[in-house]
This record gives C-alpha cells, structure tokens and sequence, in this order.
C-alpha cells in the first residue's frame, strides 16, 4: 500500500541537503571550543550553518543561538524575559502552543489575550497590556492547529514604543514562507529546523542585536555564553543545508504548491456534510488545513485514514499526547474535541491530495454508518 504523509507541520522529512550534511559531520571529531586542528574543523562547520540559517531567516550570523529546537528556544526566551524583569507578568494569545503556556506560567503570572472565531488576537486587548510593562509579550506567527497568521507589524510597533520584549514563536512558519528577522521588528524568534526538512533535535533563538537575556542552560560559554552544551554538529550542519537549499526561487515554488494543495483540501472536504474549515480564510499558514468534523471522535477518523494508508493529526490533543480538548480551538469558541489537521510539505504530490481527498468522505461515511 502506498503511503501519504500529512502531518508535515508535526515533523517534515529530512531533504537530501540535510541528510548529506548530516552524514558528512558526522565524521568529524573533536569539541569546536578547542584550538587544535580537529576543533576547528568542527567550529568552521557550525559557524558556516551559522552563516547559512542567518542569511535565510535574514538575521546576522551572532543574532542566532542554536538549541535543541523550538521547544528549548521558547523555554530560553520565557526563562530570559522572566530573570530580567522578575515578577512582571507575560502577555500571550490564548492560543499560543503549550511550551508557551507552560514555560511562561512557571515563571510568573499570565495575561492572555482573546482571540476571535478565525484565531486572529484582539488587538486592542493586547496593546492595552503594554502600559503595564510586562517582561514579554509572546504572539505566534502562524498557528500550530489551525494555521492562522497575526498581525505582528502592529504588535512590534507598540512593543518597541512601550519597550516590552516580543518573543514571536515562528516554528510553523519559518521555512514555509519568508520570514527576514530584520524586517519582523521582534526581539526573540523561536524556530525548529524538523518542521521543514532539517534534522531533528537541532533549531535556533534568534536574538536581537544588543538584547541579553541570562542563558536557561548554565555550564559552558558555548554560542556566546546564551547556550551552555557542546554543540550537536551534525545536526547544526544539517540544519544549515536545509536552509542553504531553500533558495528564495525554491521557497517561493513550494509555497506556491503549498497554499494549492491545501486550497484543494479545504474546497473539497468542506463540501462534505459536516466538516468546516477551521482558521482564517485569508491570512494563513500555506501549508496546513484544519477541519472540524461535527460527531465523529478524532482517534477513529485517524485510525480510519491510516488503514488507507494516510498518516494525519487532529487538532485537538485528544486525539494523541493528552486528554484535554484543544486548548487553541476552545479559545476561538469551536467544537474543541472533533477536529483534522492536514499538513502538507516538500514531499507532497497531486497524487497525495486527490489519496485525500477520496479517503476522507469514505472513512467519514463507514463511521457514521456505526452510529445508532
């Protein structure tokens, strides 16, 4: 049976580039903080990913920290942001991912901002925070579940006025669309090199020039003294590839592809009875779909689909690593237990879709049939 991947905004394939890289470092030897010849083959390597992940994300080579992936990224930036402004709370749409969430309450109090039936913050909730000066604000750039893109020009601009950090959890967008770190006026930028075709395990905290913030991980004076650890090379190398690839011709094509393959789910799943699109029409992520399917438990919809042969995801958490309903999906005020998340990536064919897009109405069509 051939298999069709759709959870690319979980963790996408390793690209060829990434994988040569990968293979190449890891037969390098020796810790990039020594001096001897073996040392500073390794270091040479990092910093070229350096250089290579930089020019892609538009940053300059000493704004990017490399960690262990957006996970730790966001840890750092709440960790950071918390140690420089003790006790002042964080501000961060009630939608933002659990690492957000999580991470930010642990060190403080937390004021979260509503969002509309689209995912879309409200404004004027948010701006209103900044004249009590909290340690950060946080705001995705495109949403993990139902792949609503924020407003972040407006956000940016009052946060530099007010001088409050913006920390922008970017690990959904970053490698799917341009994304210039210059240009987004955010202090801190989250990203993952997995999500798009890099190595797993490796990804980066883009920091703005002249901001320092204590490092979450003490022991060592790695990545300038902000990341304690020795690097995982070959993981970093490959990441670096992976961006080195993504030529802005190469992005622009897969976009492009991205936003008419998911056009074509969303079109022709939300003409089934009982299935809606989930997210904001127009502003959205170009690579993920999300459906609410009214009646039907996720885990069977998923298990349906992979006896086809399809890999998904729910949007709700349900339907994997917890029991809680979708906490991003409760905050816009829709069905938080019954939901599917399509993703698509590099790797995804017309012959994908069209697997999809028959698959769908048919394992919908056998479980209503089970109801009484």
């Amino acid at each position: 049976m051939n298999r069709h991947y759709f959870d690319h905004a979980s963790s996408s394939p390793l690209r060829p580039a990434g994988r040569a890289a990968l293979h190449a470092a890891l037969d390098l030897t020796g810790d990039p903080g020594r001096i001897h010849s073996e040392g500073m083959t390794v270091r040479h390597n990092i910093e070229i990913a350096r250089q290579q992940v930089a020019g892609f994300f538009g940053a300059r080579s000493r704004e990017v920290a490399f960690t262990s992936g957006a996970t730790e990224s966001i840890a750092a930036a709440c960790f950071g942001a918390a140690q420089r402004n003790p006790g002042a709370p964080s501000v961060l749409s009630a939608m933002e991912h659990s690492a957000v969430r999580l991470n930010a309450q642990r060190h403080g109090p937390v004021e979260l901002i509503n969002v509309d039936k689209t995912g879309r913050v409200d404004l004027g909730q948010l701006l209103a925070t900044l004249s009590q000066q909290p340690a950060i604000v946080h705001l995705q750039l495109g949403n993990h579940e139902v792949g609503t893109l924020q407003d972040l020009a407006s956000v940016a601009a009052a946060c530099r006025h007010h001088e409050v950090l913006l920390h922008v959890d970017a690990a959904q967008a970053g490698g799917r669309m341009v994304l210039n770190f210059a240009n987004l006026g955010a202090d801190l930028v989250s990203l993952s090199a997995h999500k798009f075709g890099g190595p797993t395990g490796v990804g980066a905290l883009l920091i703005r020039r002249g901001l320092r913030l204590d490092p979450l991980l003490l022991g060592g004076e790695q990545e300038r003294a902000r990341r304690a650890g020795l690097e995982n090379a070959p993981a970093i190398a490959g990441f670096g590839a992976a961006c080195a690839a993504l030529t802005p011709e190469v992005l622009a094509a897969e976009e492009a592809t991205s936003r008419q393959q998911t056009a074509l789910l969303a079109t022709g799943l939300a003409a089934l009875d009982g299935v809606t699109v989930y997210g904001h029409p127009d502003h959205r992520l170009p690579h993920l779909v999300c459906l609410g399917v009214d009646g039907i438990e996720p885990q069977a919809v998923l298990l349906g689909l992979d006896r086809l042969g399809i890999a998904a995801h729910s949007g709700s958490a349900c339907a994997s690593e917890g029991l809680e309903p979708s906490p991003v999906l409760k905050a816009m005020g829709v069905d938080a237990h019954r939901s599917l998340r399509l993703s698509v990536g590099w790797t995804t064919t017309d012959a994908d879709v069209e697997a999809v897009l028959q698959a769908v109405p048919q394992v919908l069509a056998e479980l209503r049939a089970l109801r009484p």
